[in-house]
């Protein structure tokens, strides 16, 4: 078995998400020999480093490369990434997934541009002042906000459609976890609620990323967003 397989080998003996740091440091425990050596090789470099520093570098670029392609699940929506071992019955099923996921976005354009065509001005009007103050919170307040349909327009049992009555604002984090699921669209009330929260959130923070939390901007933009909800 040479030392990738090995790689996998530490991750399957793990039943849960790990870290490429936590894969590594199963990895030292089941084959400490080649713990050891990289210890020896990391002790000679001229940057300081370690030998799990190292082990997991090595396995963090086998995932990247796509050494354990199908083999294994990824999750990249937050750093550092996450994976787990997907079993051989499932393996199948997740490559179809990721298939799905990757046209998903051509699908979503074809029933976005066959909506429109049916849009009134003031649904255009609608639909444009919802990307406008998506893109002006992210501009304003470094917050990284999405149109997000309610009813999603993927959902496989119960598709929303592409219209101003189904869309709300999402954090993107938040937009990412719901996917193609179905949740109930904010009141204007929640949406309101919603998006203070996050500038609330945010301020705590914004003299470190040089922002400046001008509250007469979040009230236009708040404004705007009650005549087109």
């Amino acid at each position: 078995m040479n030392t990738t397989e090995k790689y996998f080998e530490a991750l399957k003996s793990i039943d849960d998400w790990v870290i490429v740091s936590e894969w590594a440091i199963k990895f030292g425990k089941l084959y400490p020999a080649v713990l050891e050596k990289a210890e020896k090789e990391a002790a000679n470099q001229a940057n300081e480093t370690t030998g799990l520093r190292e082990l997991a570098a090595r396995i963090s670029s086998s995932i990247s490369r796509g050494a354990y392609a199908g083999r294994l699940e990824i999750d990249d929506s937050e750093r550092p990434r996450k994976v787990r071992y997907l079993p051989k019955d499932q393996q199948a099923a997740h490559l179809e997934q990721e298939i799905d996921d990757d046209v998903a976005p051509l699908k979503r354009d074809e029933i976005i541009k066959l909506a429109v065509q049916s849009f009134s001005t003031h649904d255009k009007y609608r639909v444009n002042e919802f990307e406008a103050i998506a893109k002006q919170l992210k501009q304003f307040f470094g917050l990284d906000f999405e149109v997000d349909h309610s009813a999603a327009l993927l959902n496989p049992e119960a598709p929303g459609a592409h219209s101003p009555e189904n869309l709300q604002l999402l954090l993107k984090v938040h937009n990412g976890k719901k996917n193609n699921k179905n949740w109930p669209r904010f009141s204007l009330d929640e949406q309101r609620a919603y998006i203070e929260a996050a500038t609330q959130l945010q301020s705590l923070v914004s003299s470190r990323f040089d922002i400046e939390m001008e509250n007469q901007v979040l009230d236009s933009l708040l404004t705007r967003l009650k005549e087109v909800y």
